[in-house]
Order: C-alpha cells, then sequence, then structure tokens
C-alpha cells in the first residue's frame, strides 16, 4: 500500500486528504504545525468577533479523520531529502513517503521599515496570527491597518467590533482600486468611512516607533504621525516556500508545477497557494491564493492519483468577499480598466451600496464576466453564460434567472434595462422570471 504525505491541513491539503480517500485505498498522513485539524480560515475573524467559536471553523468531527483512516499529525517538517523520499519532523522523527504532496500555504508580506519588528506588529492568516491578535487587544485602544484587500477589510470589521479606533492606510487612490474597478473602488471607499474607520487614501507607512520594544506610533509618508498599540500588515501574501528554496526542487515565486500539479522532481506534487503553474489557463494567474482554487486543485491532484489521468483546469474565475455590510461576487473577466475590446453596462443602486457590472467583448457582445455588490446572482447560471458566450442582450432578457436574492426582495431588472436604455437606446424585453424550475430547465438546455 503506498504512502501519500501531505505536507500542509488547509483547503488544498485537506480536500486532497478527502478525496483520495475516496478514490483509493493509500495510506495517508496529513501533516500541519498550525493546527490539529482543517478548519475554514475565512472565519477567522468571526471568531474573534464572537460570533462563531473556534469548534465551529472545523467543518468535521474529530473522530471524522480516523474514521476514514488519514492520519494527522501535529508537526513541522524541517527538511526534505528528495533522493530518499524520507521527511525530517522538528519532533525528531524521519518520515518516509511514496508520494508527497506540498500544500505549504501562504505567508503574509511584511514591511522592511523601521519598527517592524516591534510586538503588535502582525499580520492575519495563520491560527497562531488570530490567537495573538486576541491576546494584546485587550491593550489596544487604536490600531493602524495597512494595504487595502479582503484581510484589511476583515482587520478594520474585527476591530470595529470591539470598539477599537481604526486607520486603514492604502497607497491606490480608492479601497482595493488594485482590483476592482473605479465605481466599485469608489463604493467600497464610502462605506468604510461611513462605518466610522478612517480611510487615509494615497498613503504609505514609512515608519513604526515604539517603546520598550512595544509598539506606541507610526508616521506616514504624508508627515503624519498616529498613536496605535497594534499593526495589521495586510499588504498580501507570499507563498510559503521557505524550506524548498535550497533544494532541488524548481521554484519561481512559488513551486513550479505543471498541468498534473508535480514538480520537477519525481512523485512530488504541489497545490494551493505555494503552487506556481508553468502554463496557467488564459486570463488566469499562475498563483491564486484563494479557497476556490486550492480545493479545485486538491480534488483534481486526487483524481490523477487515484489513476483518472486529470489535469488541472481552473474553469471561469470566481471569487467572494464580504466589505462590512456590502457583499461582494465576481464572476469570469472584469478588468479594472477597460479597453477599446472590453465594456461594461454598469448600473448602480441610488443607496450607494448595490451595483451590477456586466463586462461584454465590444465586438461580439458575447459576456466575459459580472461584478456584483449587495447583489447576489446565481453561479452556476452566470458560469453558462459565459462559457457559452451568451451575448448581452440575451443575458438582460433573462437576467432573473441569476438573481439569488431572497423571495420578495427588490427586483433590480429593471433598473437594469433602464441602464442599458440609456447606454444604447435600445430596449430589452424580459423572457424569464427567473423562478427555481425555469432556473433547472435553463441550466440542463
Amino acid at each position: 500500500m503506498p504512502r501519500t504525505v501531505i505536507i500542509g491541513n488547509g483547503i488544498a491539503g485537506s480536500t486532497c486528504a478527502r478525496w483520495l480517500r475516496k478514490l483509493c485505498d493509500d495510506e495517508i498522513i496529513l501533516i500541519s504545525d498550525e493546527s490539529d485539524a482543517f478548519f475554514s480560515r475565512t472565519g477567522m475573524m468571526y471568531v474573534y468577533m464572537g460570533h462563531l467559536r473556534w469548534k465551529d471553523l472545523e467543518p468535521y468531527e474529530p473522530w471524522f479523520w480516523k474514521k476514514n483512516r488519514i492520519h494527522c499529525v501535529h508537526d513541522r517538517v524541517i527538511a526534505f531529502d528528495f533522493q530518499m523520499q524520507t521527511l525530517q519532523l522538528d519532533q525528531g522523527k524521519m518520515l518516509a513517503y511514496d508520494r508527497l504532496i506540498l500544500a505549504l500555504g501562504s505567508l503574509p508580506n511584511r514591511l522592511e521599515i523601521p519598527g517592524d519588528h516591534l510586538d503588535g506588529v502582525t499580520g492575519f492568516y495563520h491560527k497562531q496570527d488570530l490567537e495573538y491578535i486576541e491576546r494584546i487587544s485587550p491593550s489596544v485602544k487604536q490600531a493602524i491597518v495597512v494595504g487595502g484587500g479582503l484581510i484589511g477589510i476583515e482587520l478594520a470589521e474585527m476591530f470595529h467590533s470591539r470598539n477599537i479606533e481604526v486607520r486603514i492606510l492604502v497607497r491606490e487612490k480608492a479601497y482595493w482600486n488594485a482590483v476592482l474597478p473605479h465605481e466599485e473602488a469608489q463604493m467600497i471607499s464610502r462605506h468604510i468611512r461611513q462605518k466610522g474607520i478612517h480611510l487615509d487614501l494615497e498613503t504609505n507607512l514609512q515608519a513604526i516607533h515604539g517603546q520598550n520594544g512595544v509598539v506606541e506610533s507610526i508616521t506616514t509618508d504624508q508627515e503624519n504621525r498616529w498613536p496605535c498599540q497594534l499593526v495589521g500588515l495586510a499588504i498580501g501574501v507570499r507563498p510559503n516556500i521557505d524550506l524548498c528554496k535550497q533544494t532541488d526542487l524548481e521554484t519561481d515565486r512559488g513551486i513550479l508545477v505543471d498541468d498534473f500539479l508535480q514538480t520537477n522532481l519525481p512523485n512530488v506534487y504541489a497545490i494551493g497557494d505555494c503552487a506556481q503553474l508553468r502554463n496557467p489557463s488564459i486570463g488566469r494567474k499562475a498563483i491564486e491564493a484563494i479557497w476556490y482554487s486550492g480545493k479545485k486543485m486538491g480534488e483534481c491532484l486526487a483524481s490523477h492519483l487515484a489513476g483518472q489521468n486529470q489535469t488541472y483546469s481552473p474553469g471561469i474565475w470566481f471569487n467572494s468577499a464580504k466589505f462590512f455590510d456590502i457583499e461582494y461576487q465576481v464572476y469570469g473577466w472584469v478588468p479594472k480598466q477597460f479597453d477599446h475590446q472590453t465594456d461594461a453596462l454598469y448600473w448602480e443602486h441610488a443607496n450607494g451600496q448595490k451595483s451590477i457590472r456586466i463586462v461584454f467583448d465590444v465586438s461580439s457582445k458575447a459576456v466575459l464576466g459580472f461584478n456584483l455588490m449587495g447583489i447576489r446572482f446565481r453561479q452556476e447560471v452566470c458560469e453558462k453564460w459565459i462559457s457559452t458566450a451568451t451575448c448581452l442582450e440575451d443575458v438582460l432578457a433573462s437576467i432573473r434567472l441569476a438573481f439569488f436574492d431572497p423571495e420578495f426582495y427588490p427586483d433590480h431588472a429593471k433598473a437594469l434595462y433602464a441602464c442599458y436604455a440609456k447606454k444604447t437606446g435600445r430596449s430589452i424585453h424580459a423572457s424569464a422570471s427567473g423562478k427555481l424550475n425555469e432556473v433547472l430547465r435553463f441550466l440542463k438546455s
């Protein structure tokens, strides 16, 4: 019976272990130095805010792993011997493998500025980061969050929930302007300020100041000095591959893998945040540090190792998040800026907290992507429209098929039609109500 060792029990590693057990009878060992078992990383903020308990982040009962013959090891790998196919664990054990899967995850980026080593400076990615923030929070009255992304907004909401004064420093002209189109970035920036958060745009952190080794203030490149007891760094993440760099593994920013998620070494694979695709699909990045990609990689690799010879195909891009009260969904291709080949129909609600953006090809009118703020669309419907290159007017005519908000919620179709008429001078006649039976018929057609 071959032994498959998986390093990392995040969404990629745990998914791979579960699917591999469904498909074959391998001995499976799952190693992590972060936690005893898989947990939902995206829910950590809600533990801090008191909405969930830690055990609520663990979707499987403790007995699940033993019952499914997945041996969980709480330890840290400190060395590889790829020639002998062995691992050295921190607690002294040497572990042999027949197949090795590296699901090493990410590390928060750090700033190389004065004071970045002080107590009170932290990222927010690992369980240990949450425990650290929880431990020092009672002494925190003011917090600085550096960076305009999804982790930054999580930190801001966490601190705000405990009446800690929060200031966010963002180098762009609007929040998450590096990803979102201008209108959506402006919407989020307004919403953050409406929540009572200080948002300093086009501002960089210059130095962190401390007293007795502990953070006490920061200065910016705008010559402002703000008191604080905690600095949350949300300036992105990088693949956790430091241990791999001095080995025979081929690495770039991440561990380089082929279409089967195999590295340059026999019987060694990489998935999730640490994997860098040699040949990414058109419109997709070589490294995608998101939950959905990690899950799909885990499923794909398990199928391949079970003999199904499956290559990794990420499918249509999808992501979701929440900016305080505004939910965010994106499907397909939504650029932050548009060129002569692409255009978008953009509608924004009068309350400034809801919007629909439909991106389309200028020449063919085929829909390329959807960007949604405060409104939910059905993923399967959006993906079918994109994959079949459905033209914009046909999408609009049946737009109610995509509506996923509960019954009796406002119907925004007419407002969207009016927006299209204003943009093009053409009218749209609805052809579907969007009831569940019609949605199912559409998906089967």
